[in-house]
C-alpha cells in the first residue's frame, strides 16, 4: 500500500515563492526522515518502547509540513502503542513498514520538486 501521499500546500504556502526555503525543506526532509525512521526501528530492536515512540512523536511534524498525512496518521499509531504498549513489537514493526513504504514512494517527486526548485536559483 504505498500510496503517494504527498500536498505540499502548507510549504508552497510558506515558502511565499522561495526557491531557496523549498529546496532547504526538502534537504532538511531527505536528512532527517530517515535518521528519525532509524531511531524508531533501533528503539523497536532494542525493545525500547519509550525511544521508539519519542522518534515517532518527533517525526509527526515534519510529515505534517510535508502534507503526508496519512502517514503522519500511522507514526501517530505507533506513537500512541508504543506509551500504551497496546500492540505487540511485530504489530508495530508492521506499521513502520508501511510507513516507510510511503515516504520511500513520495522520494522520487520531492526530489524532483527539489530540482526544478534547485534550478531556477
Amino acid at each position: 500500500m504505498a500510496d503517494q501521499d504527498l500536498d505540499l500546500s502548507l510549504l508552497n504556502e510558506i515558502a511565499d515563492g522561495s526557491d531557496e526555503f523549498i529546496v532547504d525543506s526538502i534537504d532538511m526532509f531527505l536528512q532527517q526522515v530517515p535518521e528519525i525512521l532509524e531511531a524508531i526501528a533501533a528503539g523497536l530492536t532494542a525493545d525500547d518502547l519509550t525511544a521508539a515512540g519519542g522518534a515517532a512523536h518527533k517525526l509527526k511534524p515534519t510529515l505534517g509540513f510535508f502534507g503526508m498525512l496519512n502517514t503522519q496518521a500511522i507514526i501517530q499509531q505507533i506513537e500512541t502503542a508504543c506509551k500504551t504498549n497496546s500492540e505487540s513489537v511485530a504489530e508495530i514493526d508492521a506499521k513502520l513498514d508501511q510507513a516507510k513504504a510511503i515516504i520511500n514512494a513520495n522520494l522520487p517527486q520531492l526530489e524532483q520538486i527539489r530540482a526544478d526548485a534547485q534550478s531556477r536559483l
